[in-house]
Order: structure tokens, then sequence, then C-alpha cells
């Protein structure tokens, strides 16, 4: 067999479909986020971009806060971790971020991953592999790392319809007694925005005796008194029994894990490969995650900027008939609806006009829903916002692209 012809036909493929992924080359710029250097193919500067697809949501990931803390632990304790906690030891920097997220969450404790969907992926294949005889009922849009997750565990697995806490319901009544049963979902779905039905759903999970487990990775820092999720600011995170969540998001730095009871936090500990064999996370990376999660359980002026910036965006597209899906959260998903058309706009905004746009085309979204994933932040300015909207009128007209009926 000719490998190398089978992935350049595979790759061909994608670029017909305009499905093909292109890494732009960006250098952030510290302290002047959300501006970005733009370098081509070779590496040559082409100019200055503002970003707007980020999912350093708050621009935590340029405070002085997390900087200065970041370089204070590597200059006490290095660059990496050495290994793995059981290897190595584990550093301050790890124990005293768990303290805070366990805290965050009202919850005993808390356990570090290397990353979100790492957390997702060794949480729920160890609790769905070791639960006796356990059955996961999974949202039907949950993120890839909660299917990996549970694919892994080689669990039974039924899916309910999205966010339909009824059909939940009906699947839970379906298992038979003693059995035991996890029911996975989101809080903020990403490439909607749409926010999960969190009561109504735990209502559910207390009734039929299951463990729930929620993702907050789109809404942690950015939601609640103390930035604890949605959750939080539904007063419901004593009733759920893992949160996970991410520090690579709105707290700009690197990182996941899961808060819970200190025996199911010790339990996973002790399983997860993925926890087990995994370096951790360099002490720096966690002292930098710590000083951005306490910062913002005391600061509300990032999310009330942030929510702000979200709603004068949403007008300006309106007043204009660009399409964007509704939704509660601050996601705005700007609906092309074709993917050669969806990249090519996005190619136009980042080579033409100085605006970085990702496009979202399938499989991340269904075909026929392809989109640009915009999310605005606290520190995109008055001026910014014009580019952005005026910038996106030029090519909806070049496109000829159907405009929203006021």
């Amino acid at each position: 067999m000719n490998y190398d012809a089978f992935f350049n036909d595979s790759l061909d493929d994608l670029r017909s479909q305009g499905n093909y992924r292109v890494f732009a080359n960006l250098e952030r710029k510290a302290g002047q986020f959300p501006r970005a250097t733009f370098r081509d193919g070779e590496g040559e500067e082409q100019g200055e971009v503002t970003v707007w697809c980020s999912n350093d949501y708050l621009g935590m990931g340029q405070n002085p806060i997390v900087l200065d803390a970041m370089c204070d632990a590597v200059q006490s304790c290095g660059a990496g971790a050495g290994g793995t906690r059981n290897i190595s030891g584990t550093n301050r920097h790890h124990v005293e971020l768990e303290q805070e997220l366990a805290d965050l969450h009202g919850k005993e404790d808390a356990l570090l991953f290397t990353s979100g969907y790492v957390s997702n992926w060794a949480a729920l294949g160890t609790l769905a592999a070791r639960l006796p005889n356990c059955v996961v009922l999974s949202d039907s849009l949950n993120h890839a790392s909660m299917i990996e997750g549970i694919r892994h565990s080689r669990a039974d697995k039924m899916l309910w319809k999205h966010n339909d806490p009824e059909d939940l319901d009906q699947k839970l009544s379906q298992i038979e007694p003693g059995r035991a049963k996890l029911v996975a979902f989101e809080s903020v779905y990403s490439m909607d925005g749409d926010i999960a039905p969190i009561a109504e759903i735990l209502d559910v999970c207390e009734k039929h005796g299951a463990l729930s487990y929620i993702d907050e990775v789109h809404a942690v820092g950015l939601y609640g008194p103390r930035g604890g999720g949605i959750a939080e600011r539904e007063g419901l995170m004593d009733r759920i029994d893992v949160i996970e969540g991410t520090l690579g998001k709105a707290y700009g730095v690197m990182g996941g894990y899961i808060s819970a009871s200190t025996a199911l936090c010790d339990f996973v500990r002790s399983f997860a490969s993925g926890f087990i064999f995994s370096t951790a996370l360099p002490p720096a990376v966690a002292a930098g995650a710590c000083a951005s999660v306490r910062h913002l359980k005391r600061s509300e002026m990032e999310r009330a900027r942030h929510q702000e910036r979200v709603n004068t965006v949403r007008r300006r597209l309106d007043a204009l008939g660009i399409p964007h899906q509704p939704n509660p959260s601050h996601i705005i998903p700007v609906m092309v609806g074709d993917a050669v058309k969806c990249k090519m706009i996005s190619d136009v905004l980042l080579e033409q006009c100085g605006v970085y746009i990702q496009p979202i085309n399938y499989p991340t979204v269904p075909v026929g829903t392809e989109r640009l994933r915009i999310t605005p932040g606290p520190l995109h300015t008055d001026a910014d916002i014009d580019h952005l909207v005026n910038s996106l009128n030029a090519l909806w007209s070049q496109c000829a692209l159907a405009r929203a009926v006021a």
C-alpha cells in the first residue's frame, strides 16, 4: 500500500470540501492583547491583527498578576515539574491551586490534570470503567474529550437528547435497579453557546440516584459572583457530584481539573492512568493559574466588561442583519452555512482586514451550519468593534449571503 498517497488523497478531500484546517501563525503580544503579530508560512511578519476568537476570554493570559506569579515561580522552582507527581513529588504550587479550586466550587477537594481534555478523558474514563456495572448517560452534544473518556471506559452508554431533562428521565427509567449511573453534560456548549437546564437535570439525577458530572470549561471564571461557573451563578454547586473545569480559557493559562468529594478525587488520583502517568504541570503554570483564580474570585470588573462587550457586538450585528445564533452566553456564532465561503471570509478577514476569526466547519459542527465563532473580550475597544462589524458587513455583501430580518 502507498501510505503517503492515501494520506494525501484524504487531505485533498478535506481541501475540496473547505474543511482542511490551517493554523494561523500568530504571536500574541504581551500586554497588548487582543493584538497579535501575523506571520506567513515562511515565518515572515505580515502585520498586526486583532484576535476575535480566543478562548482566553478575559485576557488573563496577559494580566500582570498572572505573569508576575509565573515569573516568581520560575525563579524559585525552575522550568518543569520533573515528571509525574507520583515519581517526582508534588509541588506546593500544585497543592495551593487544588485548594483554591476546591474552595471555588465549594467542594472538599480538587485534582489537577494537564488539560481540560485530559481531565474529562481520565475522570470519566476511570469512573465509568470502575463503578460497578455502570451506565453512562451522555448529552448528545458533549465535547469530544467526554465522548473519548466514555468510549475508553467501555461502559454501557446511552445518549440523551441535548439539554432535554425529560428524555434523560425516560432513559434513566429504562435502566434496571442497582446499576451505577453516571450523567455527563456541559453547562455552556461552546459551538452554539446554549446553556444547560442544570437544575432540571439535577432533579432527574437525584430522582434516579445517578452521579452527576458537569463540564464547566466555558463558564469557570466568567459566571457566578466568584467565577465558579453557571452552577455557582444558579446556586447549584452543592448538588453536583463532579465539577470539571479548565485553566486554559477564562483563567488564561493551561491545565484542567475536577472538583468533588475527597473520596472521589482520591479514587480518580489512584486509578486514572491519565493522571498517574502524565508529567505534572510546570510549577510556574500552576502558580499563574492560582493567581488568576484568586484574582477572579475577588474582581467582578473583568466579567462585567466582558458581558458589556458581548452585548455591544450582538447589537451591532443585529443592526446590519448579520445572522448570529441567539443564546444566553458569551459565545457569538455568526452563521455562514457554507464551508468554502466560511473559510474564504476567514482568510480575507485575516489577510486584508487584520481580523482573526477561525472558521468552524465540519466535523466540529454539522454540514450546513458552518460559522465564525466570535468571542468578544473586555480588552476589545469600540474601534475594534467598529472595524469588525464593518469588515463583516462588506464581506457579507461580497459573498451574497442572506441577512437576518429584523
